[in-house]
């Protein structure tokens, strides 16, 4: 039985965390974690399922992550990073699912994971990662001739652009064409911009309504297109992966894992 706790237990994916791990056989709540100034401090974890738990959503990370083997988190930077603090001394694995998060403090992340299992992905669906290993794929093939596009939409709240998965499949790209997505990226296009480089790889930004996630890299050549597309229409996808991502942290003791490791994907 995996004890598994939930940062930011009361946003949207917190919830459907608390929902999935609540009814996943080998999975047991131990934890539910909100910020100091929540309204939601006191009550229980449960209670937007009607459901009684017996876990009390807190602001104490020690007293949490004491009893939790496992902490998911798909918070905000400044939050994942306080929490990992803790694990170091606790010892809890951490399933880490934040976006946003500077050179730095994957720096951090780095160095923690030399004493402690943690899987940091920018996105945990599976359908997602299986999309990665088509973007390597398909980089690889169409390495000449082809201008690459990376489109991207969100809900009108998220906070950081290009997305997480969006930088992440640039990256994915970039390394399958040789180069650094750092030296090839365009981020913002506007006025007279002139030709486009050649090997460059764009990016564009949508945000609106409560569009779950959707990217789409297009490979535009001469006389054809290629558009590979992953489309979420419920976050339930990445709370399956993040159950997933915890199984296989079950025989890691140390290291920095991504859910190509989890997935078998990894050359």
């Amino acid at each position: 039985m995996m004890k598994i706790a939930i940062a930011g237990a009361t946003g949207r994916m917190g919830k459907i965390l608390i929902e999935t791990v609540l009814k996943t056989p080998d999975a047991q709540l131990v934890g539910a974690l909100e910020h100091a100034a929540s309204e939601y401090l006191g009550q229980d974890a449960g209670a937007f399922l009607g459901q009684t738990t017996g876990i009390i959503i807190s602001d104490n990370i020690a007293q949490v992550l004491e009893g939790a083997e496992y902490l998911i988190d798909f918070t905000r930077p400044e939050g994942t990073m306080a929490h990992l603090e803790v694990a170091k001394k606790t010892g809890t694995k951490m399933i880490i699912g934040t976006t946003g998060l500077t050179a730095e403090q994957i720096d951090s992340l780095k160095i923690a994971s030399q004493s402690l299992a943690i899987i940091f992905a920018p996105n945990m669906s599976i359908g997602v990662n299986a999309t990665f290993k088509l973007l390597e794929i398909a980089a690889k093939m169409l390495n000449q001739g082809y201008d690459i596009e990376v489109i991207e939409a969100h809900h009108r709240h998220k906070v950081d652009a290009p997305s997480g998965t969006a930088l992440r499949m640039g990256e994915v790209i970039a390394d399958a064409l040789g180069e650094k997505l750092a030296d090839v990226a365009v981020y913002a296009r506007e006025g007279h911009t002139g030709e486009r480089r050649a090997g460059s790889i764009g990016f564009a930004t949508i945000r609106g309504g409560d569009i779950v996630g959707d990217h789409t890299v297009l490979f535009a050549g001469e006389g054809e297109r290629i558009e590979i597309s992953h489309k979420s229409s419920s976050r339930q996808s990445y709370a399956e992966g993040a159950l997933r991502a915890a199984r296989f942290l079950q025989t890691q003791s140390s290291g920095l894992y991504d859910m190509q490791d989890v997935l078998g994907l990894r050359q």
